[in-house]
């Protein structure tokens, strides 16, 4: 049988709670008491041992209830039980933990909290970071990526990413953008489908990744796709909270637990990746702080997500300084083209000191 370790309240009938641990299908190693006090009398006897951990457990079973664990208690027992790879079953629901797959090099994942929260930019800032003394690759996975894994040795241009977009393809998919902004090999990957603790229904990151080792590198890269993890074993992990985002709702307790950095409220300042010339109007997918810019800025659209309203913002400028999301070559680049107004990409540079943190997660080059 399943050796589990069980967890129990003081709000239950102690007998209760020893007849069900004896109908129930498991081995026990103890039981942990979570709370309450209401049917205790002295020293309870539940027939097995009264523990503080998970122990050598193989599974962790929530025999407890409301008062004493409502949904957001439960969804931090979830978490304990998912980071030490435990499944954790209750009456009526089972979470298992993600299935993370074998890597022989050393890497580094950068997940987050939901989408648009600044993970990207951090992958992004993370690899050419690395990049100054190591061989660095990236493999990022989208909701948006190509159906075989694909190589982007170099950055694409403009004009690749807009031939990219009347092609057929997703041109503003994550490694398009980490491979502009990092300059580094980025392999890109999809996926489909994102649980509750990050697992994904379907992808082919294992295939990117081993296009990865192929090329054997110092450091690999894997950046997460919204609050989806790579199914990677990876040697560290960062994890990005966005502004306003509870880091403690639902499972990001575990992501939490999984990770070695986290940087909540991550602050982002838009970065032209080349000199902006005239009147510029600006389409970010959320960014509005364009204080800092050294242009004549002439419209700031963060409609990059909405087709049809991005549409009515493509106001007549010099330059469009456009992030790499979205609609931003279909919609916002075409147009460019179409009226003879530059594009200028726009990098979202990590802003505070976390380097040291970030340094430390990869091996020292040799």
């Amino acid at each position: 049988m399943t050796r589990a370790v069980a967890l129990i309240d003081g709000e239950h009938y102690p007998p209760v709670v020893r007849d069900a641990l004896r109908a129930l299908p498991y081995e026990w190693v103890g039981a942990i008491m979570v709370g309450g006090t209401e049917k205790l009398r002295g020293d309870a006897d539940y027939g097995v041992p009264l523990v503080e951990g998970f122990g050598d457990a193989e599974a962790v079973v929530d025999l407890s209830d409301e008062p004493v664990l409502g949904p957001a208690e439960r969804m931090r027992w979830a978490s304990r039980a998912l980071a030490a790879g435990l499944p954790y079953i209750g009456a009526d629901f089972r979470f298992d933990p993600p299935v993370f797959e074998p890597f022989e090099l050393p890497s580094i994942a950068v997940i987050g909290t939901g989408k648009r929260v600044g993970k990207t930019a951090v992958t992004a800032h993370l690899a050419r970071l690395l990049a100054r003394d190591r061989d660095v690759v990236v493999v990022a996975m989208g909701r948006g990526g190509p159906p075989e894994p694909e190589v982007v040795a170099t950055p694409p241009t403009i004009e690749d990413l807009v031939a990219l977009s009347r092609a057929g393809r997703h041109a503003a998919s994550d490694h398009l953008e980490i491979a502009v902004l990092s300059g580094v090999p980025t392999i890109g990957c999809r996926r489909a489908g994102g649980g509750l603790a990050g697992a994904v229904f379907t992808s082919n990151v294992l295939e990117g990744a081993r296009l990865a080792a192929e090329r054997k590198p110092d450091v690999v890269v894997f950046d997460g796709s919204g609050a989806a993890i790579p199914p990677i074993d990876v040697g560290r992990r960062v994890l990005v909270v966005g502004r306003g985002q509870d880091a403690d709702r639902y499972l990001n307790p575990y992501r939490r637990l999984i990770s070695d950095v986290v940087i909540e409220n991550a602050e982002l300042r838009l970065r032209p990746t080349a000199p902006l010339e005239g009147r510029v109007a600006v389409f970010t997918a959320g960014a509005t702080d364009v204080s800092h810019l050294d242009a004549d800025v002439v419209r700031v659209s963060t409609n990059l997500a909405d087709r049809e309203l991005l549409r009515h913002d493509l106001v007549d400028a010099d330059t469009y300084l456009v992030e790499l999301k979205a609609a931003a070559i279909d919609v916002v680049a075409e147009h460019a083209l179409a009226h003879g107004i530059r594009v200028v990409l726009a990098a979202n540079d990590l802003v505070g000191d976390f380097d040291e943190q970030l340094l430390a997660l990869a091996p020292v080059p040799a």
